[in-house]
């Protein structure tokens, strides 16, 4: 019932906002009305029927419109899971041990505050703020995977149980460089530069590199997971051969539950296939935590596993990962804020003019999934889940299955401007180096070369309204 009564709502606002927003239109300087985007009442619900109005500190912790009471249910248990903070074994709480040995955090929500985003380290040294280092000697085994450091693995764990040294902790330094405008507006851009301080087991093996990732907010994976791999493969171009410049590409990442490859999603290289496998990468690489897709301990040759108790065989049981997979596929988006603003319909012309929406693609309708609920749904996710190339700049020198060092995973824009509220931050890209949406443009290379140089050459008005458009996703 609750779902009819948002539709017909839905109508009725059509209905009003068709009407009640023409003079506002007409009165957006300098760009001719035919060109002037229309207000479009669907885009207030970025989640389709699933959206939530909430735009509080609280905005990204809501169960999506729409779960029956079962799942609701499911919901809540996840999200316990997903919040507390686990413990080494042996320990009394049996259903939460076996953190470690090594670990970046004691809980999910520890790199993902308020299901929110993470950020970078606000000094040397720091715990639990949601940036992590993936190290590689930069070639792939049989499956796709990365080959980790062989010494300490495949994810730099600045964290241990009592009795175990740490392998180490992360510094980051920052270069500053000046963009300047047309109009002798200036910039400065941070380049960050990694260094693993307090190793604790020796030199890292001398062909590892470094790969940033930051966490990202947890909102609508399901609705994403839902897209069809139909609808990705119609938005790639890989060969360009339409000649925009533009050739997005998937990534075909090995499923664990299928023993197949399969169009990656998820993570900035969509290098995870599904939601599932996501949340149990994570357990194990980000808490140390086994579970049946990856029951293996995170160990290497610095420590025997055998030696130090665990939490059980595997760690993680089928009913916590169900949960916890069905907690983050169902955690809901909420609606815009001031879409039919006409400041922000101007902002969002030149976003199209300015070829973003190439990319960013504003509008896609989700096929079947499991979760009744999340099929169908048209939604404004602002991706295409797509590789593309984006440039020297943020190249982190790794290749990630399909994806070589200079291709990310173009990341959904939806609630980009609720960071500020939530997290209480707005640093953006794969390592958080850009502190706004104006940096994040500026650091676009390689396929995005020509939009960022046409957002330069906009005047300071018009860069002000695309980037107000961008935060009111």
């Amino acid at each position: 019932m609750q779902q009819y009564i948002f539709i017909i709502g839905l109508i009725l606002l059509v209905i009003s906002c068709s009407s009640d927003n023409s003079s506002e239109l007409e009165t957006i300087p300098n760009i001719p009305k035919n060109e002037q985007e229309t207000v479009n009442p669907l885009e207030e619900f970025p989640g389709g029927t699933t959206s939530i109005n909430n735009k509080s500190p609280k905005a990204f912790n809501f169960a999506a419109r729409g779960l029956n009471n079962k799942q609701l249910s499911d919901f809540g248990a996840g999200n316990s899971f997903f919040t507390q903070n686990w413990v080494s074994a042996p320990a009394s709480t049996t259903a939460r041990d076996g953190l470690g040995p090594f670990f970046n955090s004691r809980s999910c929500s520890g790199c993902h505050s308020d299901d929110g985003r993470g950020r970078t380290p606000l000094f040397d040294g720091e715990l639990s703020h949601g940036l992590l280092l993936r190290l590689s000697i930069g070639e792939l085994d049989n499956n796709g995977f990365s080959l980790p450091d062989p010494i300490y693995g495949g994810q730099l764990q600045d964290q241990s149980i009592l009795g175990i040294k740490t392998q180490g902790n992360i510094r980051i330094v920052y270069k500053e460089k000046t963009t300047t405008y047309p109009d002798g507006i200036t910039v400065s851009l941070r380049k960050p530069m990694y260094a693993i301080d307090n190793l604790g087991y020796g030199k890292l093996d001398a062909r590892t590199k470094f790969s940033p990732r930051i966490a990202n907010h947890m909102i609508g994976l399901g609705l994403l997971e839902a897209i069809s791999e139909e609808t990705l493969l119609s938005f790639s171009d890989e060969n360009d051969t339409n000649n925009d410049g533009i050739s997005g590409k998937p990534n075909y990442v090995f499923n664990i539950r299928e023993g197949k490859k399969t169009i990656g999603k998820f993570g900035w290289k969509a290098n995870n296939p599904t939601v599932e496998q996501q949340v149990a990468g994570a357990f194990l690489g980000d808490l140390g935590l086994t579970s049946e897709l990856f029951p293996k301990e995170n160990c290497t040759s610095i420590i025997n596993c055998n030696e130090i108790p665990n939490g059980g065989t595997p760690e993680i049981t089928e009913r916590i990962l169900r949960t916890t997979t069905f907690y983050s596929q169902t955690i809901a988006v909420p609606l815009r804020r001031n879409f039919d603003k006409p400041n922000i319909l101007k902002g969002k012309t030149l976003f199209n003019q300015v070829k973003c929406n190439a990319c960013h693609i504003p509008k896609i309708q989700t096929g079947t999934h499991p979760i009744k609920l999340l099929s169908n749904q048209i939604i404004y996710p602002y991706t295409d889940l797509l590789l593309h190339d984006m440039g020297e700049g943020l190249a982190d020198e790794l290749p990630d299955f399909d994806a070589t060092p200079n291709e990310w995973r173009t990341p959904p824009l939806w609630s980009i401007g609720l960071f500020q509220t939530v997290n209480k931050h707005t640093n953006l890209l794969h390592d958080g180096r850009a502190r706004n949406v104006e940096e994040a443009i500026l650091w676009h290379g390689g396929e995005a070369e020509n939009s960022k140089n046409t957002f330069i050459n906009l005047t300071a008005v018009e860069r002000g309204l695309l980037i107000d458009f961008v935060n009111s996703l």
